[in-house]
């Protein structure tokens, strides 16, 4: 669902739709914890291998979000499917987020 890469990245691998938001918001804050940690101040997700998203994804993206922040780090989304970017968009939330 979630794996860390080999350049540091946290990689999303699994739809980010209303079927499978609470594994994947549980999953994501299991692995930024891990980063968080290890003393990372920028935490990048790598979205590339995200088949589908639906407007739950924002509701986890917005948690990771928090808690990040809390930790004072940096959540940058990297590789993520246009409509994602879209639906932020839709729902003027594009500036909250660091996009790569």
């Amino acid at each position: 669902m979630i794996r860390p890469d080999a350049d540091g990245r946290l990689r999303v691998e699994a739809p980010m739709t209303l079927e499978n938001a609470r594994p994947l918001l549980q999953a994501g804050e299991a692995a930024l914890r891990t980063v968080l940690r290890a003393g990372e101040k920028k935490c990048v997700l790598e979205f590339s291998g995200v088949p589908r998203v639906d407007s739950s994804s924002l509701a986890v993206l917005l948690a990771w979000q928090r808690l990040c922040r809390t930790q004072g780090a940096l959540l940058c989304l990297a590789g993520a499917p246009e409509n994602l970017r879209s639906l932020a968009d839709l729902y003027d939330l594009n500036l909250l987020f660091e996009w790569a």
